[in-house]
């Protein structure tokens, strides 16, 4: 059984630094592009009520997508802005609602539309808001890629719903994965290779399918999507342990089957993170005797990916204002 969620401690909690040496950058088109693909969230009928649309628009999912895509063109920038939005809203609707993302069975009996539609075996039902707009996107996307590069975004979109699977299964088994399990699994549940996926096509060049495979170009995706994934979990904490009591989270992850104050596992993050940063650094040293031009820009892309994301959720309502008051925040390093 999971344990609840540990308690705040009455003495203020200090989250700890994320140095990241990467650039700090923003696209100039974020506010025109956020407000416009927040618009197309809300007449696509994927947000429930005028709450989750508020919520919404102050979680200002753009600014992210701008963070992490700082020099795509405008509408490429939208693009990838659309289909952030689409994931947060899917997630929010269908994986961890209480009618489907609790319940493996009712899940997984879910996915084959959205499976063919991006297959392109079956038309999206005229009802189904999610299947609706994943095969515009779908179409969106085949526009500006090749071939290979949409079957790569396409078999990422399909891991990451198959994963969701193995979240409802541990919600519903009232389960906190182990830290090995956990690990390996949030690579894959949070959806950072579908962003990956669409690096070089958004910016107008091709990563080739053995780049894309080579053993340097895979590690460093696993360290920044790690990086990415831990972060989150360390930031967003407080946002998600009333909800699913943050059982798919890092911090509780550490502190049940560690045994640890809470303090200490959001420490224990921050060490992950500042040795996954060591060994990023380490391994893209690799790359200067062999990586073409498209290979360079793509890990640029990741560096990107990892200190947007920073930059992006400490100055994020969603995250931030949940932790209690009187927590002592770092800047971004």
């Amino acid at each position: 059984m999971a344990n609840p969620s540990h308690p705040f401690s009455r003495r203020p909690l200090h989250i700890p630094p994320l140095p990241c040496p990467f650039p700090n950058e923003i696209n100039g088109n974020a506010t025109e592009v956020d407000a416009e693909s927040h618009t197309w969230l809300a007449a696509r009928n994927l947000l429930a009520g005028a709450d989750t649309i508020e919520h919404f628009r102050r979680s200002k999912i753009g600014m992210l997508a701008a963070r992490t895509n700082p020099t795509v063109p405008r509408e490429n920038l939208r693009l990838i802005n659309d289909w952030y939005n689409w994931l947060f809203a899917f997630d929010d609707a269908i994986c961890e609602g209480e009618r489907i993302g609790h319940r493996a069975a009712s899940l997984a009996r879910a996915l084959p539309p959205l499976l063919e539609i991006l297959d392109r075996r079956r038309e999206p039902d005229s009802t189904d808001p999610f299947g609706l707009t994943l095969r515009e996107l779908l179409d969106r996307i085949t526009e500006l890629g090749s071939p290979a590069q949409v079957d790569r975004w396409r078999t990422t979109v399909k891991e990451y719903l198959f994963a969701q699977i193995w979240e409802a299964a541990n919600r519903e088994a009232d389960l906190i994965p182990t830290p090995e399990d956990y690990v390996l699994m949030r690579r894959i549940t949070g959806a950072t290779f579908t962003c990956f996926a669409l690096i070089d096509i958004a910016s107008g060049y091709r990563v080739e399918a053995e780049e894309w495979h080579h053993p340097d170009v895979r590690t460093l995706s696993d360290l920044a999507c790690d990086l990415i994934g831990w972060d989150n979990d360390l930031l967003s904490y407080a946002k998600e342990r009333d909800k699913d009591k943050a059982r798919h989270n890092l911090v509780t992850v550490l502190a049940t089957h560690r045994k640890l104050p809470l303090q200490a596992a959001l420490q224990e993050v921050s060490n992950m993170h500042n040795a996954a940063i060591a060994a990023f650094i380490a391994r893209r040293a690799a790359l200067d005797s062999w990586a073409s031009m498209p290979v360079r820009r793509y890990v640029q892309g990741l560096e990107h990916w990892v200190r947007g994301h920073i930059a992006f959720s400490l100055g994020s309502a969603r995250y931030v204002h949940a932790w209690p008051t009187g927590t002592r925040w770092p800047q971004a390093g």
